[in-house]
């Protein structure tokens, strides 16, 4: 589920919609956790349905570590890449603000965090040469992400949490200890070990 402070806007003829944040959302807010109305696909499942719905799925579908497609029910699925985003996946199934989000700005994730199989190419950017996302991006970029990730856990007890009550039973204890600095941050590297 996406933080409920957001909303879905027009960004451009390409692109098309973004979720932008209504209020201003501060760094170490969980902005989006997994929940139960999410949809979760096997590749035979999507292979299985007709072409429109098989596209929309590829389209908006992201894969988990458990090589199966998470469909989000509610607008999280329009949340747009960014080579420097707003957003910071973790292990536990749950996203965070990496830095304060300020009113009317678009919350944007890096789709090398989320599985992808192939290249994904995306809009030139301020501050970057890169145009594509490369399936294996995480290689490259995991360090960053846990160190923002370490960061925003630190806010964690500090910030409003309309979503802490979505963080699945089997990471509750985890996420606490590590926002209580009682245990380190699991890296998301872990995801890909056994590839």
């Amino acid at each position: 589920m996406i933080h409920p402070d957001t909303e879905i806007r027009f960004v451009n003829e390409k692109i098309g919609v973004g979720i932008f944040a209504t209020k201003m959302i501060p760094k170490g807010t969980i902005i989006w956790a997994l929940d139960d109305l999410d949809i979760i696909l096997e590749e035979d499942e999507i292979e299985s349905l007709d072409i429109v719905r098989r596209e929309i799925v590829y389209k908006y579908a992201y894969l988990n570590d458990d090589d199966r497609y998470v469909l989000c029910w509610d607008h999280a699925r329009y949340m747009n890449h960014s080579f420097s985003p707003n957003v910071v996946s973790t292990v536990y199934e749950i996203e965070f603000a990496s830095r304060d989000i300020l009113p009317v700005e678009q919350i944007t994730c890096d789709y090398a965090s989320l599985g992808i199989d192939e290249p994904f190419e995306c809009e030139p950017e301020e501050g970057t040469s890169s145009t594509v996302v490369m399936p294996d991006d995480y290689l490259h970029r995991y360090k960053e992400w846990d160190e923002l990730a370490r960061e925003a856990f630190k806010r964690l007890n500090q910030v409003d949490q309309p979503l802490r009550h979505l963080i699945r039973p089997e990471f509750v204890d985890r996420v606490n200890a590590i926002a209580e600095g009682r245990a380190e941050l699991d890296s998301f590297i872990t995801l890909y070990e056994d590839e």
